[in-house]
């Protein structure tokens, strides 16, 4: 595994459920998909079946794993990840939707009165997504 990364990158601990949430987000994003076990990486503070690492790199880049026993799980506040403007607006509506979906719309994606549409959700894995464009010239 290469460590090298041009800018941060989201790294979140699950509760349990890593290898649902970051297939979940492959789905929907596309991109290359690697995960890795406890049992992989040598690890026994945890179940070995469990994810000790896994990582998405494509349009959205995010990283994570299940969280270990007293470890803390994933809690947005005050944090949101933006795909503002990162593909075309019909694309972004259905990210939007499915994020949605045994999620929480905070903020239906639409237009605002400054012009551009966005829209907030916090997804059913409790990530808050910004999602938005501005309109076609």
């Amino acid at each position: 595994m290469l460590w090298l990364m041009a800018s941060p990158m989201i790294y979140v601990s699950f509760p349990g459920n890593a290898r649902e949430a970051l297939g979940f987000y492959a789905g929907l994003f596309g991109g290359k998909l690697s995960l890795f076990t406890n049992k992989e990486f040598g690890n026994d503070d945890g179940p070995p079946e469990a994810i000790a690492h896994g990582e998405l790199r494509g349009t959205v880049t995010l990283a994570g794993s299940d969280t270990s026993p007293g470890g803390k799980n994933v809690k947005f506040e005050g944090l949101m990840l933006s795909l503002l403007g990162t593909a075309e607006p019909e694309v972004l509506h259905g990210w939007f939707d499915q994020l949605a979906e045994g999620g929480r719309v905070e903020d239906p994606l639409a237009p605002k009165p400054w012009g551009a549409s966005d829209g907030q959700v916090i997804d059913r894995y409790g990530l808050h997504w910004l999602i938005g464009y501005e309109p076609a010239a």
